[in-house]
C-alpha cells in the first residue's frame, strides 16, 4: 500500500514538522513566561488554529484565487479567515486558560481588542506564509524531477531514434545477394547469412545501453564490411587497423557505424571505379582516436561533399549524437573533403 501524502510528501513526514514546531513553541514560550504549563496549554489552543489557516490557505484559498489571479478576492478572504480564527483563539484562550489573553502585550487586557487582534493575525500570517513557503519549495522541488525526468525520457528517446536510422538500403542490398549467392549454388551464402544474423542480433539486442563495449562495436563493423566486401567484390579495397587496447573501453553503440555507413553512401555507392577505404582505431589512455578515409568519385568532386542526403543516418545525426550524449570536452571530430578524398577524424573518450 503506497502512503497517503499531502502536496507531494507522506503524512508522516507532516506530523514531524507539527510535533517539532509544537515543542520548540512550548519551550520558547515556557521560557518566556517561565511558565511551561501555561506555554502548553496555550500552544494546545493555537496550534491548531495554526493548521487550520496554513491548510485552509494552501488547499482552498490558493487554488480558488491565487492560481485564477482573483488577487483581491484572495486578500478578502484572507483577511476574514484571520479575523475569525483568531476570535475563536481569543475565546478559547479566556474560557480554558486564562483571563489574560495577551501576557505578553504592552498592557493586560480582558478584551478583544484591536491591537490584539492585529498583533494575532500577523502571527498567524507568519506561521501560514511559514507552512506555504515549505509547500511552494516541495512543489518546485518536484516540477524540477519531473520535468528532469521528462528531459530524460526525451533524450533517451531521440538516441534511440538516431541510432535506429541504419539505412534499410544496406539490408535489402544484402538480402538480394544472399538470393544471387543461393540462386549460383556459391558456398558463400552461409557466412553471408551468418554475418548478416550476427549484425542484426548486434543492432537489434546489444545497442540499447547507453554504452557499449567498444570491442562489440568494432565486431559490428567488421560484419558490416564483410557483407560490403561480398556486395563490391573487387571493385572494394578496405583497410583496416586497430592499435592499443580495446578491452573494458565503452563507447555510444552505432556511433562510428554510422562514419562507416556514411563513406559507403557517398564513396562506393556513388562510383563505378575502384574505391578505397581506410579505418584506423588508436587506443590511447581513455580516448579513441578514429579515423575513416574513403576516395571520392571524380564525378562528385565539385560538389558539397558534406551535405546531408536523404536516407541512412547522416552526419547531422552523428552530431546529434555527440552532443546529447558526450560532454563537449569529451570528444573533438574534424571533417574534410578536400584532395579526392573524405576524411573523418573523431577523438573520443572511451
Amino acid at each position: 500500500m503506497q502512503p497517503r501524502k499531502l502536496f507531494g510528501v507522506t503524512r508522516g513526514y507532516h506530523a514531524i514538522f507539527w510535533a517539532v514546531y509544537f515543542l520548540l513553541n512550548t519551550l520558547r514560550w515556557g521560557n518566556y513566561f517561565d511558565d511551561y504549563i501555561y506555554s502548553l496549554k496555550t500552544n494546545i489552543i493555537g496550534f491548531p488554529v495554526h493548521m487550520v489557516l496554513a491548510y485552509l490557505n494552501i488547499f482552498v484559498l490558493m487554488p480558488r484565487f491565487v492560481f485564477k489571479r482573483k488577487y483581491f478576492l484572495y486578500v478578502v478572504f484572507l483577511i476574514a479567515t484571520l479575523l475569525l480564527m483568531v476570535f475563536i483563539k481569543f475565546n478559547l484562550t479566556y474560557y480554558l486558560v486564562s483571563e489574560n489573553i495577551w501576557p505578553e502585550g504592552p498592557v493586560i487586557i480582558h478584551d478583544f481588542t484591536f491591537s490584539y487582534c492585529i498583533d494575532m493575525m500577523i502571527g498567524e500570517l507568519y506561521v501560514m506564509t511559514f507552512v506555504t513557503a515549505i509547500k511552494i519549495t516541495m512543489d518546485w522541488l518536484h516540477e524540477q524531477k519531473r520535468v528532469a525526468d521528462l528531459e530524460k525520457i526525451q533524450l533517451e528517446t531521440e538516441l534511440l531514434f538516431l541510432r535506429s536510422q541504419v539505412s534499410p538500403h544496406f539490408f535489402f542490398n544484402t538480402l538480394n545477394n544472399i538470393y544471387s549467392l543461393s540462386l549460383e549454388g556459391s558456398k558463400k551464402t552461409p557466412k553471408v547469412i551468418l554475418k548478416l544474423s550476427e549484425l542484426m542480433r548486434y543492432l537489434l539486442y546489444e545497442t540499447k545501453e547507453k554504452r557499449q563495449d567498444l570491442k562489440n562495436d568494432i565486431l559490428c563493423i567488421q560484419n558490416y564490411l564483410e557483407l560490403e566486401r561480398i556486395r563490391y567484390a573487387d571493385t572494394l579495397e578496405i583497410n583496416m587497423n586497430i592499435s592499443g587496447d580495446i578491452e573494458g573501453k565503452k563507447i555510444a553503440p552505432m556511433l562510428l557505424l554510422s562514419f562507416v555507413e556514411n563513406a559507403f553512401k557517398h564513396g562506393a555507392n556513388k562510383s563505378i571505379e575502384k574505391t578505397k577505404i581506410d579505418i584506423d582505431f588508436i587506443v590511447e589512455n581513455d580516448f579513441l582516436n578514429f579515423r575513416i578515409v574513403n576516395t571520392i568519385p571524380p564525378e562528385l568532386n565539385n560538389k558539397p561533399f558534406i551535405q546531408e542526403k536523404q536516407g541512412g543516418i547522416g552526419l547531422t545525426n552523428v552530431r546529434k549524437r555527440l552532443e546529447l550524449g558526450y560532454k563537449s570536452e569529451d570528444y573533438d571530430i574534424f571533417i574534410d573533403d578536400s584532395n579526392n578524398q573524405f576524411i573523418v577524424q573523431l577523438k573520443i573518450k572511451v
